[in-house]
């Protein structure tokens, strides 16, 4: 009798749960972040995904043009969820103590946001042929917008767009929400021919520009499907997001796996993909 090795291989068909990578955080940098957010791909409403994200510790609003490639990316400065609004930074927006050239502003054409009513935006460095200072319309306030310009002009910083400080402030055009050009999700300055915007969505002290609130108030709709299903799976510790295939809920748990449910079983309720096992089994026999 002759001894053989006999080997059999089974393949066994698996339910496994799917990874999210990396698990949906809480916070980015000092900003709570919960539902419709995410700090990645997979996290929040996927309305919201696409254009927010979590950047080394930093939380950063992406529009349709502007992207991670070209970093040129908005910093979201606070999020308040009583009243659903984010604050967004353009880091080539000027300020009382800072003012530079800058890009175009745009929140891009899918937006899941709004530009909220306090904003005031402030044109800098507007050309005199500029169409905002057209004569047959009435694009700018030249009301209490003129107090505005004068406040602007007195920084110290406007010496950066290449004007003396208290400058004459028929360069200056100041409009607020809705009215203007281009207003609704973009404002296209080389095409207003204006060196440089501002947006100031707060007035401390109406008087001292160094008290101002600059950067861009956006809405955002606080009904993005927070279902009976979300609110569960929060219940669980888990965080509500999205399966990336076709966008279906999915609860993504502590260790990373992603749910249809909640997390309660330490992910066991799983998302029902399916995948191959391997097992491999050494049988000792004999043989004539």
């Amino acid at each position: 009798m002759s001894s053989v090795l006999l080997f059999s291989i089974h393949i066994l068909l698996v339910q496994k749960g799917s990874s999210a990578t990396p698990t949906c955080q809480t916070t980015c940098g000092t900003i709570p972040i919960r539902y419709p957010f995410g700090t990645a791909y997979g996290c929040g409403h996927p309305a919201f995904s696409k254009h927010m994200k979590c950047n080394l510790g930093t939380l950063e609003y992406y529009s349709s043009t502007r992207t991670t490639s070209n970093n040129n990316a908005y910093t979201v400065s606070s999020i308040d969820y009583a009243s659903s609004t984010v604050i967004i930074i353009d880091p080539l927006m000027s300020n009382c103590t800072e003012m530079q050239n800058s890009g175009s502003f745009t929140l891009g054409d899918d937006t899941p946001f709004t530009l909220a009513k306090e904003n005031i935006f402030v044109l800098l460095g507007c050309s005199t042929t500029s169409p905002m200072f057209d004569s047959r319309e009435d694009f700018c306030d030249t009301g209490s917008g003129s107090r505005v310009c004068r406040g602007m002009y007195s920084c110290r910083g406007v010496t950066g767009i290449g004007l003396p400080q208290n400058a004459p402030i028929s360069t200056c055009c100041v409009y607020d929400y809705p009215t203007g050009i281009g207003l609704g999700y973009s404002l296209d300055l080389p095409k207003l021919q204006c060196s440089s915007y501002a947006s100031v969505y707060e007035f401390g002290d109406e008087g001292d520009p160094m008290k101002w609130k600059f950067g861009v108030s956006l809405n955002y709709n606080d009904s993005y499907n927070y279902s009976d299903a979300c609110k569960d799976c929060e219940a669980s510790g888990g965080f509500c997001g999205f399966a990336s295939l076709d966008e279906s809920f999915s609860c993504v748990c502590n260790n990373g796996v992603n749910t249809t449910t909640n997390c309660f079983g330490q992910g066991n309720a799983l998302s029902g993909t399916m995948g191959l096992k391997i097992q491999t089994v050494l049988t000792i026999g004999g043989k004539d």
